[in-house]
């Protein structure tokens, strides 16, 4: 999965309404569906700082532009925190159960076999789960 189709995988999960759109309150269900706090106040601000045109919404380009934004040092921090919510068990890695479990919270249902051919794709050391390092060139590439 190359860094475009990551994200445009990521996009239409937040695109609830699927009109090809973020608007400001489907950025704060997504974040607090992982975990996460937003405030409307906030999404609007971020929304508002990267609409590029004009219409209140982000499109896929300005989610790109959101998704690259920050220092590599936020970038870590974020891959880290995504990471963490792949971890469900506590164990510095990700298994092809607690992949499913994930994607499956995310709206997306996979079987524990397709799971496990996902993970071996980027599994270097090939231990059959996904460590943090592994899990960065997954999301990086």
């Amino acid at each position: 999965m190359n860094k475009c189709s990551a994200y445009k995988r990521v996009f239409q999960h937040f695109d609830e309404d699927k009109d090809g759109k973020i608007s400001a309150l489907e950025l704060c269900r997504y974040i607090e569906s992982i975990g996460g706090g937003l405030l409307m106040e906030e999404a609007e601000t971020v929304i508002e700082s990267l609409d590029s045109d004009g219409d209140g919404l982000l499109g896929l380009e300005d989610f790109v532009v959101l998704m690259e934004s920050g220092s590599e040092e936020e970038k870590i921090k974020d891959l880290r925190e995504a990471f963490e919510m792949y971890d469900t068990d506590g164990a510095e890695c990700i298994t092809p159960k607690s992949l499913k479990s994930m994607l499956s919270r995310l709206g997306e249902s996979r079987t524990l076999e397709e799971c496990v051919v996902m993970i071996n794709h980027f599994d270097l050391d090939g231990n059959g789960v996904l460590n943090f390092e592994e899990f960065k060139v997954m999301m990086i590439q």
